[in-house]
């Protein structure tokens, strides 16, 4: 994999690796016997990252931090480098088909009550032959701490002993889940922290056109169909772009 792939923001190592290559390293990696925990990382992120050492250290510890948001893209570039994106919706379903392939099992935690589910109903619709399984969550703190539901939500993935493991709590809720008990699922050969991927997979949210996210323009599609997130919107970019001229990391 070139160098010219991967850069620095905020101190952290971001690969900006396309989705072919990330597939590829999970393969090798499995064969190895190593698991990959993979972060698909976007400005908002990073921005969290940054005012939150725990949180910053957290995601230090991942595999990969990959380039999911076109706000991501453009740090690479004032860095010198080409990344190419790996959209975080698009890897999961990736590594839904890698599990087809291989007769692995995959597991889904988080999101709204009955998301997963629907989720998993999606999968098993479009894969026969994937063996899936679907765990709402309960809730979880910022930090990772679990309330009661959420502990058996995770008790029961442990007993399933999943080969994939898709966490869909939003970051940075995720990341500290990942951090905190994967290593109570030794035979996980895969973590991601997927977002909003099971809404998507639920039909319960709708992803940008084709021609918006080959532009990068998903953004807007975001602020038309979920004005609620402007803050979140302004963050990735004016904030960000910014706080990435701003740095010092190199």
């Amino acid at each position: 994999m070139s160098s010219a792939s991967t850069f620095n923001c905020f101190g952290l190592v971001i690969h900006g690796y396309p989705l072919e290559t990330m597939v590829t390293e999970i393969q090798t990696r499995s064969a190895q016997g190593l698991p990959t925990w993979i972060v698909t990382a976007n400005p908002e992120i990073l921005l969290h990252a940054k005012n939150n050492p725990e949180y910053w250290e957290v995601i230090r510890q991942a595999d990969f931090r990959v380039v999911d948001g076109m706000g991501l893209k453009f740090a690479g570039w004032v860095r010198g480098a080409r990344p190419k994106r790996c959209v975080g919706v698009e890897l999961a379903e990736a590594v839904a088909k890698l599990c087809v392939q291989n007769h692995w099992t995959l597991g889904m935690i988080g999101s709204q009550e009955g998301v997963a589910d629907k989720a998993a109903w999606h999968l098993r619709k479009k894969y026969p032959n994937l063996m899936v399984f679907s765990e709402n969550g309960g809730n979880i703190s910022p930090d990772g701490h679990l309330d009661e539901k959420a502990e058996a939500s995770l008790t029961h993935l442990v007993e399933i002993e999943p080969d994939v493991v898709l966490v869909a709590y939003g970051h940075p809720k995720q990341d500290f889940w990942i951090q905190k008990y994967r290593s109570r699922l030794p035979k996980a050969k895969v973590f991601i922290g997927v977002g909003g991927t099971l809404d998507f997979w639920a039909e319960n949210a709708k992803r940008a056109p084709q021609w918006m996210r080959s532009m990068g323009f998903e953004w807007l599609w975001r602020l038309f169909t979920q004005p609620w997130r402007w803050k979140r919107i302004w963050n990735a970019l004016i904030v960000f772009p910014f706080a990435v001229l701003l740095d010092q990391h190199t």
